[in-house]
């Protein structure tokens, strides 16, 4: 594996300033990824930070900070920072019992501002048998996809794809806006705009109607962390396909709606009728084009039939929305949310941060996004990498957040959530994995596999 190509100075795009100025210190926006490695002796933790802060000296995307800009005004950009120091983002635990317990606690803390905005914190087992090292970058750094590029520069060296940076467009001359044979293309290109940013704004308006949610997935914004992992298989994933239709991602959003469901009816709360709006982001971005290193998100908003009793007709339902949103594209519904960024001047997202930060719980009640990961095994200084949690950013007024991604024929959930708000997060992991085992259950049962009454 080679570093990364080198950089230069680059303004943030209108999503990377919205990131940037939605964050306070109670409410951080960097993403985070837990990796379990096994460890092959007891200097194994110690060598693994070394071998990191090593790594990370040579990877340019690793240099670079964000700092304000005069223009445009409100504006910001990424610099490489040239006093550098890769130990000053690497730090080494004392050894821990729960790796989840400690990630909780590190995931409440926000990155540095005033240098590069990400850390990597390595956990000893108590046992030594294996240490984790949980990454963080802030969202205004990297998205999911970068960030996995960026993290697998520090680990060892594999055969991946390499990343082809798109070529950079030409320059416009600034005199082609008095250019009258380019007016009837800008007057065009402005009214989609604004009937663009119309559309999902009536999209947004009408998702919020007739919605049922729960007080679990809304918070006080307390501002602490508590995470969770499970780890399920990918192959009864796919006989869940198989027997029903539809894709893999319409099989693990249906299982967080199940797993909800479960949850609320054990911990008391009643799950009937609820139809939590779940925001599935949606990358704008081949996986081979990493570069630039600006986020190129849109999104699906879809309701989550936790109220509904079957599991199939869950399943059903989820796959029926995702239909319907893949149809009319990632660039329209209410979603497309994250589009309506691009239509804000950089002034306004400094001015009105602080409002949108405000007004995550009216747009949707829960993330579930999904994180590509390599299909080959990971190692870190010969240390086999055997687990990796995702996690997304927890968004001010919500209690829960859920990650996924699939690595080495298993499926990672990764939930972040309220410490205070969701107590009980453990409980949900296990849902989780209870969903599943009865989705394969219920499939196994219709196609005569094991006895027991048909679902219909």
């Amino acid at each position: 594996m080679t570093s990364t190509p080198a950089q230069s100075s680059d303004l943030l795009v209108p999503l990377d300033l919205a990131f940037w100025n939605i964050e306070t210190a109670e409410h951080p926006m960097h993403l985070g990824a837990l990796g379990i490695f096994e460890a092959d002796g007891p200097d194994a933790a110690d060598r693994a930070a070394g071998l990191l802060a090593a790594r990370a000296a040579t990877v340019q995307g690793l240099r670079m900070r964000i700092r304000s800009v005069w223009l445009p005004v409100g504006g910001a950009m990424r610099v490489p920072m040239s006093a550098f120091d890769a130990l000053e983002h690497i730090r080494i635990a004392a050894p821990v019992q729960d790796f989840h317990a400690a990630a909780g606690e590190l995931m409440e803390r926000p990155v540095a501002r005033d240098r590069p905005p990400w850390e990597a914190h390595v956990l000893p087992g108590a046992d030594g048998t294996c240490f984790a090292v949980l990454f963080k970058f802030h969202h205004a750094l990297a998205d999911g996809l970068r960030a996995l590029t960026l993290g697998a520069a520090l680990l060892d060296p594999v055969d991946l794809p390499v990343s082809r940076p798109r070529p950079p467009a030409p320059a416009a001359s600034p005199w082609s806006l008095l250019d009258p044979r380019t007016l009837p293309d800008r007057v065009r290109g402005t009214v989609a705009d604004v009937g663009q940013a119309l559309g999902i704004g009536t999209s947004v308006a009408r998702a919020a109607l007739g919605v049922r949610s729960c007080a679990a997935l809304s918070s006080a914004a307390t501002g602490t962390r508590r995470t969770a992992g499970v780890v399920l298989d990918l192959d009864d994933v796919h006989q869940v396909r198989k027997a029903v239709g539809g894709t893999v991602n319409d099989v693990l959003i249906a299982v967080v709606a199940g797993a909800l469901r479960r949850w609320l009816d054990e911990r008391g709360d009643c799950s009937e009728g609820v139809e939590p709006r779940a925001l599935i982001p949606v990358s704008r971005r081949r996986p081979r084009t990493a570069q630039p290193p600006g986020n190129r998100l849109s999104g699906y908003l879809v309701r989550l039939p936790v109220g509904r009793e079957d599991p199939l007709d869950r399943l059903r339902d989820v796959r029926a929305a995702m239909d319907r949103n893949k149809d009319a594209g990632p660039e329209r519904g209410a979603g497309a949310v994250a589009l309506l960024a691009e239509h804000v001047p950089s002034l306004g997202h400094r001015i009105g941060g602080p409002v949108v930060a405000q007004a995550a719980r009216l747009l949707f009640d829960i993330l579930v996004t999904s994180v590509p990961l390599p299909g080959v095994g990971l190692r870190l200084g010969g240390c086999r990498l055997t687990a990796v949690y995702p996690f997304a950013p927890l968004a001010r007024g919500q209690s829960l957040a859920v990650a996924v991604s699939t690595y080495r024929g298993r499926v990672h959930y990764g939930l972040v959530a309220d410490a205070a708000a969701v107590p009980d997060l453990e409980l949900l992991a296990r849902s989780l994995r209870d969903e599943l085992a009865g989705l394969v259950t219920v499939c196994a049962r219709k196609a005569g596999l094991v006895p027991g009454p048909t679902a219909t």
